[in-house]
């Protein structure tokens, strides 16, 4: 009976270290099962988006590589076109989306982004879905996620790498400290991938060195870098990303950069002569007709039908490079004008008009051709 236990002891110590050898797989368990209701629900064409809804302001993507890495491979995959707002030297960027948030009276959502096949969160990223003129939406995301230091890196990397527009505010720096921080964004964008063409740089504190060193970013990388004046107001970094992303468009911006985000009303969409009154801008939900009125500052946001056929015209280009030049410190009015007839072909910005434009500047370019 003795030598029988025994052998039965040492048969059984298999057994008692298989429990071991499984215990990893064992975390499986705790997953939450999202039930589709049929296959057609799941394979919808409206998923194909970043994540999948599990609440109503929030979603998630399970990833079995590092967080960066897979949102690449999503937006490589679905191409969407988002805003991304990343912070260097202050913290603004989630604080600028709750505010649009605000005003647009839509929420503030979050994807957050878990290790597949044990739930954890690797990472979380919050965003606001602005409404567009076609029905659809415009993702804004910041750049500043919840997650370990590096993947907080990659992560801010890849948002801008790859979205449509990338804004970066930028806070009080000296001025080598603000070269040493552009200077690594630059190599990222040398690095690739880089097909982010358009970035909008907008300083919290002056302007006048951040302008030679956004000029600098840009050299020699095929990407648009703007510099904006002062942002003192989270309604003056609205006003300039709506203004850029309407330029990008080919259509003209919704708000003025001086304005309110809740303040003007498209002119196409609007009965009424003139905006409204920028002091009923911080409580848009006290009224009721606030709600339907908001979401209309965006819609200007994305593409208009007519953006390629303008964009193909030698006027609707002069039209655009004009309009860039408005945005350049201290530029208050430019003016293409015909050399042989003295009309004006394209015109941005307030006084001089662009007949006075056009007339100083033939009479300047007979002086100097005449001279």
């Amino acid at each position: 009976m003795t030598s029988s236990n025994s052998a039965g002891n040492s048969s059984a110590s298999p057994h008692t270290a298989s429990p071991d050898v499984w215990q990893s797989t064992r975390a499986q368990t705790a997953l939450a099962t999202q039930i589709a209701p049929d296959e057609d629900d799941y394979l919808a064409p409206d998923k194909l988006d970043i994540g999948r809804q599990t609440s109503v302001n929030e979603r998630e993507l399970f990833v079995s590589c590092a967080p960066a890495e897979a949102m690449q491979q999503q937006f490589e995959h679905l191409r969407p076109e988002f805003i991304a707002v990343h912070d260097i030297a202050t913290t603004s960027s989630r604080k600028l989306l709750a505010g649009i948030a605000a005003a647009s009276s839509q929420p503030l959502q979050k994807l957050v982004i878990r290790r597949q096949g044990y739930g954890t969160v690797l990472a979380s990223l919050e965003f606001v879905e602005l409404p567009t003129a076609e029905g659809s939406s415009l993702r804004m995301y910041s750049t500043e996620a919840e997650a370990e230091t590096s993947e907080r890196e990659a992560l801010a990397r890849m948002l801008l790498a790859f979205s449509r527009l990338a804004v970066v505010m930028v806070g009080d720096l000296p001025g080598r400290s603000m070269a040493s921080a552009l200077a690594s964004l630059r190599d990222q964008m040398v690095s690739g991938p880089w097909p982010n063409r358009q970035v909008l740089l907008l300083p919290l504190a002056s302007a006048s060195t951040l302008v030679s060193q956004g000029m600098e970013l840009g050299r020699g990388t095929g990407v648009n870098v703007r510099t904006t004046p002062q942002v003192t107001r989270p309604a003056d970094a609205w006003g300039f990303i709506n203004g850029t992303w309407g330029r990008m468009r080919g259509c003209e911006p919704a708000v003025r950069p001086r304005s309110t985000p809740v303040a003007d009303r498209p002119p196409a969409r609007s009965p009424a002569p003139g905006p409204g009154p920028p002091a009923t801008a911080g409580a848009p939900s006290a009224h009721a007709s606030r709600p339907t009125i908001d979401p209309l500052l965006m819609r200007p946001m994305p593409a208009v039908p007519s953006a390629a056929s303008r964009a193909t015209t030698p006027k609707g280009l002069l039209d655009r490079y004009v309009h860039q030049l408005a945005e350049l410190a201290g530029m208050v009015s430019c003016c293409v004008f015909d050399v042989a007839s003295g009309l004006e072909i394209a015109h941005a910005g307030a006084r001089p008009d662009p007949a006075d434009l056009a007339s100083h500047g033939s009479t300047l370019l007979a002086a100097m051709v005449s001279t």
